[in-house]
């Protein structure tokens, strides 16, 4: 059966723009015209350092737990939470014992994450 260009599975990323965004912490990305989401894998204890863009950003916990900072705040989440980040706003995020993947959706789409590379495209 061919596979339709517009439907992926989040457990499949081999139709996915892949970045290692740090030690520990990889995407998987998928852009639209519109808006763009990426599923993070952060392995325990991992973390990423801060950064931010101009992309409003929306990330959604599918399992694990971590801890986020987000301007001067840092809130922990575990599965089913999600959180809205603001453009312009340094933020990242750290996995916690079992380690974490969340889905991060930006809008519009992030200019940085359209081709494969390393690193959070700010530095």
């Amino acid at each position: 059966m061919t596979k339709h260009p517009e439907f992926h599975n989040i457990d499949d990323g081999s139709d996915a723009i892949v970045r290692q965004l740090a030690e520990g912490l990889s995407a998987h990305i998928y852009p639209g015209d519109q808006a763009m989401i990426s599923v993070v894998s952060v392995d325990p204890g991992a973390a990423g350092s801060m950064h931010h863009h101009p992309e409003e950003q929306w990330g959604f916990c599918i399992e694990g737990s971590g801890m986020r900072y987000q301007g001067d705040d840092e809130i922990p989440f575990a599965k089913g939470d999600f959180w809205r980040t603001p453009g312009g706003v340094p933020h990242t995020m750290k996995g916690g014992p079992e380690g974490c993947r969340v889905l991060d959706i930006f809008a519009p789409p992030r200019d940085e994450y359209r081709k494969p590379g390393s690193g959070f495209g700010t530095d």
